[in-house]
């Protein structure tokens, strides 16, 4: 069975994942950028929370014996499926 997760950025400005039929509730996972590391990053902050939350997925999914495809992470509106 497939389920379906999505990266976000909610409203305080965190970006967390959720799954992708829950619009309300806690978030699986959440990075709180700060304010310096934001104007560092520029508009990049949400490039790189995708990236810190993929490797955690990742070893989540070897650790599990679960396959993470990678297609699923390039996709441009940060919609994950995994398997």
């Amino acid at each position: 069975m497939a389920r379906f997760f999505e990266i976000v950025e909610l409203s305080n400005g965190d970006i967390a994942l959720r799954r992708a039929d829950e619009q309300e509730g806690d978030a699986l996972v959440s990075i709180h950028f700060s304010d310096d590391a934001k104007a560092s990053l520029q508009t990049h902050h949400m490039d790189i929370a995708r990236i810190m939350i993929e490797a955690g997925v990742r070893k989540v999914g070897e650790l599990s014996g679960m396959e993470v495809e990678r297609e699923d992470f390039d996709a441009p509106e940060y919609r994950h499926h995994l398997h």
